[in-house]
C-alpha cells in the first residue's frame, strides 16, 4: 500500500546511547524501535562514523503496532574515542515504494571511567553499519514484537492526555477570516496551540510505548 504521508514522528528509545570505557558490559546496547501506526514500515539505520560500531541487521520491516530491538556494538572502546559524540539516523521508509516516511538521530558517546561512576555533528554516510557474523541470538532480538501493555498510573493518564490531544487536533482551526461552522467559534484554536498539542502527543506517544 503507498501512502500519501510526508512526514511521521519516528519512535526510537533510548534517545542517547552512552558507552563506558571501563564497562565491557555497556560496549553492546539495544536501541528499540517503534511502530505504533496501521501500516507496517521499513527501516534504516546510518551512522556518522560505521567505523566505529557494528549494527546487527541495520534494516528491515516492522509490522503495525509492532516494535524491534536493534543491537548496536561499539568496537573502538579507546581512550582516544572518549568525549566524542557519534550520531546514527534512523529512517523510516514507506514498505512499498521505500519513500522517507520520517528520520530520528541518536546521539552516541564513549565516556571515560566505568557505568556506577560516572552519571561535532559530521556528514550521515549512505553505508549502513553491518555485522556479517551475525548469530541465531543476535538476530532474536530482530522479531517483530507487539507493543508492551502496561497497568499503571502514568499509562492512564498518558492515555487520557493523548486522546485528549488527538480530540484537540481534529477540531478547526482558527481562519482570519471566520467561515460558517457547526462547531462553536471558541472550539477553534490557533495553529500555533496546535503545534503544541502536536509536540505534546509526541512525548506521551515515546511514555505510552516505552518498554
Amino acid at each position: 500500500m503507498s501512502l500519501n504521508i510526508k512526514k511521521i514522528p519516528v519512535f526510537v528509545f533510548p534517545n542517547t546511547l552512552k558507552f563506558y570505557l571501563g564497562s565491557k558490559t555497556t560496549h553492546k546496547q539495544l536501541l528499540t524501535l517503534y511502530n505504533p501506526y496501521d501500516f507496517p514500515v521499513r527501516f534504516k539505520v546510518l551512522c556518522t562514523s560505521p567505523n566505529k560500531y557494528v549494527v546487527i541487521d541495520p534494516e528491515g520491516s516492522i509490522g503495525p503496532h509492532m516494535l524491534v530491538d536493534i543491537i548496536i556494538r561499539h568496537t573502538s572502546p579507546l581512550p582516544v574515542s572518549c568525549n566524542v559524540t557519534d550520531k546514527f539516523r534512523i529512517s523510516m521508509q514507506d514498505h512499498t515504494t521505500k519513500q522517507v516516511l520520517g528520520k530520528r538521530d541518536i546521539e552516541a558517546t564513549l565516556l571515560q571511567g566505568e557505568k556506577d561512576n560516572i552519571s561535532n555533528d559530521g556528514d550521515f554516510q549512505n553505508i549502513p553499519c553491518t555485522d556479517r557474523s551475525n548469530t541465531d541470538e543476535q538476530r532474536i532480538y530482530l522479531t517483530n514484537r507487539s507493543l508492551p501493555a502496561t497497568h499503571s498510573t502514568n499509562y492512564v493518564i498518558s492515555i487520557i492526555i493523548g486522546l485528549v490531544c488527538v480530540v484537540s487536533l481534529i477540531l478547526p482551526t482558527q481562519q482570519e477570516v471566520p467561515q460558517p461552522s457547526s462547531i462553536p467559534a471558541y472550539l477553534h484554536l490557533s495553529i500555533n496551540f496546535k503545534l503544541v498539542l502536536s509536540y505534546v502527543l509526541g512525548l506521551v506517544s515515546m511514555v505510552i510505548f516505552r518498554p
